[in-house]
């Protein structure tokens, strides 16, 4: 009985995170991202690495390292506003060097990079691979936003406050 209690509780909680103001910034900040990974893949494909415009000829190399540019870029985009903005409340992580921050939220995006890419896979020869490319979308991105709300941004522990009080005292 106390299991069932306890998982609707969790289960609730993990809709209300979903259903928050907080998700709607951190799809802002998500478009946001695509508009600076859209602009360095251009400027870095038509100024930088000079990628062919021959229909058939693609400089591979050049479109990779295009690609991880962009992809490098928007994702520090997407850090940093929603360091600042999203979970802009939870200051303590402050304290917490922003590269440790930035790992873990690199680690967060490219785990649902990489189910998006299965999730649409499994589907795709379902429906239509445009529909499941969206189901796919939209999953990951919850699932992003909730590693990202519990583990990148969560809350500090409150023992760790009161250990915290305890050593100044």
């Amino acid at each position: 009985m106390r299991s069932g209690l306890n998982l609707r509780m969790h289960t609730a909680s993990l809709l209300r995170r979903v259903f928050s103001r907080r998700f709607l910034k951190f799809g802002t900040v998500g478009v946001s991202g695509i508009v600076v990974n859209q602009g360095v893949l251009y400027v870095a494909q038509e100024y930088v690495f000079h990628v062919s415009h021959v229909p058939g000829e693609v400089n591979w190399l050049g479109l990779n390292l295009s690609l991880g540019m962009a992809i490098f870029f928007a994702t520090l985009n997407n850090f940093f506003w929603n360091r600042l903005w999203t979970w802009a409340d939870r200051k303590q992580h402050y304290d917490r060097p922003w590269l440790v921050q930035f790992g873990q939220y690199t680690l967060s995006c490219g785990l649902s990079i990489a189910l998006q890419i299965i999730f649409t896979n499994l589907l795709a020869p379902h429906i239509y691979y445009m529909i499941a490319n969206f189901i796919a979308i939209v999953f990951t991105s919850v699932l992003n936003f909730l590693l990202n709300d519990i583990w990148t941004f969560g809350r500090v522990k409150m023992t760790h406050h009161a250990e915290a009080h305890r050593d100044r005292e």
